[in-house]
């Protein structure tokens, strides 16, 4: 499985990290775990460094506007950070696109230790709280 993603609870961290061809149903997969885990406003980091993908146009438009749907699931949605080399960027420039336009933070980066000291910046860290009495998702 070429897409691999970690929930750090306690940091309240997403991370996913791409090392193949990336599928449709894997993003989907991805996702679900995402909206399951009630980590949609925990920040996230995208590592696209070592991906690639066979996925069309309306493939990666349809993910965007699945992101763009769940906008309406959760108040809080966390910054996130994507890591993509030059030559991937046009691929997914649409997909970019379609996240820039939300209310969340959102930056594109060339290297993760870059993305991570974004990510850790403190005005991104006070992200709002879990509710309480809100389920904390295994690791």
């Amino acid at each position: 499985m070429p897409l691999h993603w970690t929930i750090d609870s306690r940091l309240r961290l997403f991370a996913a990290v791409c090392d193949g061809d990336v599928a449709l149903e894997e993003v989907h997969r991805m996702i679900d775990v995402a909206v399951a885990s009630n980590a949609l406003g925990y920040r996230k980091m995208f590592d696209g460094t070592h991906g690639d993908t066979r996925m069309g146009p309306l493939d990666i438009l349809a993910i965007g506007v699945r992101m763009r749907a769940l906008e309406k699931e959760a108040e809080f949605h966390g910054p996130l950070a994507v890591i993509l080399p030059e030559d991937k960027h046009l691929i997914l420039s649409r997909l970019l696109g379609i996240l820039a336009a939300s209310k969340r933070p959102l930056r594109v980066f060339g290297d993760a230790d870059r993305a991570r000291k974004w990510l850790d910046s403190v005005s991104l860290r006070r992200a709002p709280p879990a509710p309480p009495g809100s389920p904390v998702p295994a690791v």
